[in-house]
């Protein structure tokens, strides 16, 4: 049985059934019996900003966390029993660097002539996440390199980190510090807290946890995630020679089928075994 547990989750379409797949019966419950156990430590690693993680968890009634790292990684706070949250302001000291300590406002004057890129929302901004609307029309690869060239030129280290809102119709874009990831951002977790890979279990759902997905972390993907990242998330898994670190659920646990929590709990069963004990299935 291991001693600690480090299970850090995505929120949206992982732990919360907010996709079109159905979510199996009780499986939620079963997920909050085994965060309840003294050895286990629970992360929710999101793009979301803070006020929609606290939404999330009053909305679906999910387990109040020990720590969050929201933000698409530029993030982490540690959250008490009370439910107040915390900066843990060495994660932010470590990525400020890679923006030569520039804040949101300052790094997106350099980005002002682009007429594509719109600003988001000031709550969708923080000091080191710049976020745009971009219309769906638009060239995205060559707009990628045109960022990049402006970003370097600066000499700025930064990502670029791009999705779709398909019910709004547009495309997204979060610059983010180069080292700014969900992945790094675990293992600086990892290393605050004294866990080692050995004894921590991720989990996702699509290409915004890649980074994580095809490492040597060990994780586990729902079954409900799209056909196109699995593949993707495989293929990658195993050139990093990560192929045994990425486990897929396929709905084979407790009569569960495998999406969402569900998927969650198959993967830490996969992992650790013994840990099935600390699920409440009786």
């Amino acid at each position: 049985m291991p001693e600690r547990l480090l299970l850090c989750t995505d929120l949206d379409r992982t732990l919360i059934p907010n996709g079109s797949a159905p979510e199996s019966p009780a499986a939620r419950q079963h997920f909050a019996q085994l965060v309840q156990h003294p050895q286990v430590t629970l992360a929710y690693v999101s793009g979301r900003h803070r006020e929609l993680v606290e939404q999330a968890i009053d909305e679906y009634q999910l387990p109040l966390p020990q720590f969050v790292i929201g933000d698409v990684g530029t993030t982490l706070y540690a959250v008490d029993t009370r439910g107040e949250w915390s900066v843990m302001p060495a994660w932010e000291e470590r990525i400020a660097a890679d923006w030569r300590h520039l804040s949101h406002e300052e790094l997106g004057g350099t980005l002002a002539g682009f007429e594509a890129l719109a600003l988001q929302e000031a709550s969708k901004q923080n000091r080191h996440k710049l976020s745009y609307y971009v219309s769906q029309a638009a060239d995205r690869e060559r707009l990628r390199e045109a960022v990049g060239a402006v970003l370097g030129d600066a000499g700025v280290r930064a990502r670029q980190v791009w999705s779709i809102d398909d019910a709004a119709g547009v495309a997204l874009l979060d610059i983010v510090p180069e080292s700014a990831s969900k992945y790094l951002a675990i293992k600086a977790l990892q290393a605050a807290e004294d866990f080692t890979d050995g004894d921590t279990v991720f989990s996702g759902d699509s290409g915004n946890d890649m980074d994580v997905l095809v490492s040597p972390l060990p994780a586990v993907l729902v079954a409900n995630s799209a056909p196109e990242v699995q593949r993707e998330a495989l293929a990658k898994a195993a050139a990093n020679g990560c192929g045994d670190s990425l486990y897929l659920a396929r709905g084979s646990f407790r009569g569960m089928n495998g999406n969402y929590s569900a998927g969650i709990l198959e993967g830490v069963a996969y992992y650790h075994p013994t840990a099935i004990d600390w699920m409440g299935f009786g």
